[in-house]
């Protein structure tokens, strides 16, 4: 059975942005649409009980899938509303899905995207790609012209998850694939005479970078053909190359180590940057 594109949804208007994009994604895709309302009864409510505010969650949940649904008739969309830990209840809602997709709370004066601790826990802990979507998404961003950004770095395993991941979602929407490669200078005490051979052989630092991004690239092109690529390989910090080559992207697809450390799961510092910075959509996809 297909794994449907999930929605996390709070009421609030990031958490509908997030599922107006799952919404336009699920049938782009042929996929079906799951809403998930996570809540928690407050006791402080005196006057409502655990019923009264279930009534109210689930109400919300309701008409936001009915809007949904008018805006895509084909479409396929269930809901759950669960009482649950917000963390927990979506981590488990994302292992079941092709997808997760959450609202951000948008653009601060200081700090731009705005990814909550909700959402960064999530992201540390699931498996699955998650999707952040900022309260003023629109589908106009969606338009023709505006690439899938992805960044590649390491071998072609090291990116294989979220390379896919891109061409797949470009395949969908007719767009095309910016592939993104940063790299920095080596210190002298790195080099090694085997790591030198390989540079000898590459013709320089540059050239073997390119080498290294054609080489990751090459499956995915033979596996869809019909998707244009574009290749960039920068010197400078991969945060700040991929924000900079973003700046009119459709979505940005970075991946993340999916690994827990001595102090517990990460998101890695590349996704945590342009997580908070980036003007557009950001995928956040998982691998070994």
């Amino acid at each position: 059975m297909a794994r449907p594109i999930t929605a996390g949804v709070d009421g609030t208007q990031a958490s509908l942005a997030a599922l107006d994009w799952a919404g336009r994604e699920a049938v782009r895709r042929g996929l079906p649409l799951r809403v998930v309302h996570v809540w928690r009864f407050h006791e402080a409510l005196e006057s409502a009980d655990r019923d009264t505010q279930h009534g109210w969650v689930s109400a919300g949940a309701a008409e936001a899938v009915r809007a949904v649904s008018a805006r895509h008739p084909e479409l396929r969309v269930s809901v759950d509303v669960v009482e649950a830990g917000a963390v927990e209840a979506l981590v488990t809602a994302a292992a079941e899905a092709e997808m997760l997709v959450l609202g951000s709370r948008g653009h601060g004066a200081v700090v731009g995207f705005l990814v909550g601790s909700v959402g960064q826990q999530v992201i540390a802990e699931t498996t699955r790609p998650v999707v952040l979507v900022r309260a003023g998404d629109r589908p106009a961003a969606e338009a023709a012209g505006r690439d899938v950004v992805v960044g590649q770095q390491g071998g072609p395993q090291d990116s294989a998850a979220a390379l896919r991941f891109a061409f797949e979602t470009a395949a969908a929407r007719g767009a095309a694939v910016r592939a993104v490669r940063a790299w920095t200078l080596p210190p002298v005490f790195a080099y090694s005479p085997g790591s030198l051979k390989l540079l000898d052989d590459a013709g320089g630092l540059e050239p073997f970078e390119k080498k290294a991004l054609a080489e990751a690239l090459q499956p995915w092109r033979e596996r869809f053909p019909q998707v244009p690529v574009a290749e960039h390989v920068e010197l400078g910090s991969a945060g700040q190359v991929l924000l900079e080559t973003a700046v009119r992207a459709q979505l940005m697809v970075v991946g993340r180590r999916a690994h827990r450390t001595a102090v517990g799961a990460r998101i890695g510092s590349v996704a945590h940057g342009v997580l908070h910075h980036a003007e557009c959509p950001v995928a956040v996809v998982p691998h070994e």
